[in-house]
């Protein structure tokens, strides 16, 4: 047995923070709506920012089975959904030329059925056999290559798929789905049109700081709030990649071992490489910069 879907968009959002996901008010209410309506959900925003933590939450907020498909390049229908398997179809065939009376009609149809299919994700997430739907996620479409896009349109919009040999296989009850896109890439509007769509962008330092006290409890009050205002700082600068919440997350347990109170320059510049995952990036923030910012955001604390 699964659990309740959320009654309002209250409640969606209060079931999230109980698991520890904070969300802002406009996506509590697409959530909300994707679970209603029982439409795909696609997010779309920089990495780090929390979109396949989404997933993660809703499987366990609603008591269901998480199905994950990462995507990446040369992802084809049998990485995918499914593929018949060729070696104990081999043995079938061989088995069955050493008997007499079996009809090449009867033995086309066995080779066929779904003893010989090996289930990928989308499959799985679909199949009618299921008493549960489960949360699929399809994680970061855009490292797939375009013509795997296609191949969801069928998914998406009716939650089947059609497998030439066997015939149509249809979900008794439609998987929650999530979609996720780090946005390296458009992805196709005939997706985009079979989703609900929402933009997950970097929280507001308030945001962060309730996030960083649930993520990570121990940390001090003033740590985490210097923390916060230091990667949000770093955030209005051109850097290659900017830190994600991932990143405040692991910046401040990285911290936590090395017994850090405070912000200081010296124990910034040691651990630039947990906060920032490019050369360049780490190498703009040596020296003077990183101690520049960290000046900016005491200034602005005293000041507030």
């Amino acid at each position: 047995m699964s659990a309740e879907i959320p009654a309002s968009i209250d409640d969606t959002a209060a079931a999230l923070l109980a698991r520890d996901y904070v969300p802002d008010r406009q996506l509590a209410t697409v959530v909300y709506l994707a679970l209603k309506l029982q439409r795909p959900l696609f997010l779309e925003g920089e990495p780090g920012t929390g979109k396949t933590e989404i997933a993660r939450t809703l499987a366990a907020m609603l008591e269901r089975p998480l199905i994950r498909l990462q995507c990446y390049e040369g992802l084809d229908l049998a990485g995918a959904a499914y593929e018949w398997n060729y070696g104990r179809q081999m043995m079938e065939i061989r088995l069955a030329e050493r008997e007499q009376g079996v009809s090449r009609d009867a033995l086309a149809g066995e080779l066929f059925s779904e003893r010989f299919l090996t289930q990928r994700a989308l499959l799985q997430a679909i199949d009618p056999k299921r008493d549960v739907p489960p949360v699929l996620l399809i994680d970061e479409l855009d490292r797939a290559d375009e013509p795997f896009e296609a191949f969801l349109l069928e998914v998406l919009a009716d939650y089947q798929i059609t497998i030439p040999e066997l015939g149509t296989v249809q979900a008794k009850a439609p998987p929650i789905v999530i979609l996720t896109s780090n946005r390296t890439r458009e992805i196709h509007d005939a997706v985009k049109r079979r989703c609900l769509y929402h933009w997950v962008g970097f929280p507001d330092a308030k945001r962060e700081l309730e996030i960083l006290h649930r993520r990570v409890p121990g940390a001090g009050e003033e740590l985490a709030r210097q923390i916060v205002a230091f990667v949000q700082r770093l955030r209005q600068i051109d850097l290659y990649k900017l830190p994600g919440i991932a990143e405040t997350i692991e910046w401040t347990r990285a911290l936590m071992q090395l017994d850090a109170l405070v912000l200081d320059p010296e124990v910034i510049q040691n651990t630039l490489g947990v906060l920032l995952k490019y050369q360049d990036d780490i190498a703009r923030l040596q020296g003077g910069e990183a101690t520049r910012v960290l000046e900016e955001v005491r200034a602005a604390a005293r000041a507030g």
